[in-house]
């Protein structure tokens, strides 16, 4: 699974097992280029599509089982409009972090923060991430270091530093950067962390539906759609999703990947 995330190079790869656990409809693995997730959104989100197609449902709500635990998934297909959102797991809220050295992992500086009210911290709703408020104008200048943000993410076991621009109300417009084999990598759309995102803002200001922008920088333009749901109090994360490519991967005959030449 490694080995083929890596051909891939894509932000995550999932492989679809049968379930192992009581209550889940099907295993999900999801991997990074560096190795294995817990949990993901949009890679939850993609993969539930991918198997209410293959079954042929236009509607269902399944439960998917990652280490993180289970997670209800819904989908509903009409037509080439397809819609998912999941509930992600309860909420963490981790340590806080110094702003200076959360901003310097990607270029900016003290006076670029939203200010003291919006220090960066470390949330979880499966996954630790690194939330860091920033000004609006700073957000298009930010330019990770590798180095810097292997050195500040890895002692917080956070998979990626999440740069947000948020002033009031329900939009907010993010940046998310993480450390891959080739470098610092941007995300488009990061699922595990916009869940993440609502939960800190609401810890602060009670905030309970956020719309995330994210991708804007890179051309790829993603919407995130947050609230809490009401029976349960988690976050729950959708959007639309898009089916770019369809199709079948054969492997050698020694199951090993080969590289590219």
């Amino acid at each position: 699974m490694l080995g083929f995330a890596r051909e891939t190079r894509l932000s995550e790869t999932t492989f679809v097992q049968s379930a192992s656990v009581d209550g889940a409809d099907y295993r999900n693995r999801i991997w990074m280029a560096t190795g294995e997730l817990p949990f993901a959104g949009h890679p939850s989100l993609g993969t539930a599509v991918a198997v209410a197609r293959a079954r042929e449902e236009d509607e269902a709500c399944y439960v998917q089982q990652t280490p993180a635990g289970l997670q209800p998934v819904d989908v509903r297909m009409d037509g080439d409009r397809i819609s998912a959102s999941m509930l992600q797991e309860p909420v963490l809220m981790g340590p806080q972090v110094d702003a200076a050295q959360a901003l310097a992992a990607v270029g900016l500086v003290v006076s670029d923060a939203a200010g003291v009210r919006l220090r960066p911290q470390v949330v979880s709703t499966g996954v630790p991430q690194l939330i860091v408020a920033v000004q609006r104008g700073a957000l298009a200048r930010a330019r990770p270091d590798r180095e810097a943000l292997q050195a500040l993410l890895a002692p917080l076991g956070a998979v990626c530093l999440y740069v947000v621009a948020w002033e009031s109300g329900g939009q907010a417009w993010a940046r998310s950067f993480f450390v891959d084999i080739a470098g610092a990598t941007e995300d488009p759309a990061t699922g595990s962390a916009a869940g993440p995102l609502l939960a800190y803002l609401h810890e602060r200001t009670g905030l309970r539906t956020l719309d995330i922008h994210q991708g804007v920088e890179m051309g790829r333009r993603s919407l995130l759609r947050c609230r809490f749901d009401e029976e349960t109090e988690r976050l729950r994360v959708g959007g639309d999703v898009v089916i770019l490519a369809q199709g079948t991967v054969s492997l050698p005959a020694t199951g090993r990947m080969s590289s590219p030449r």
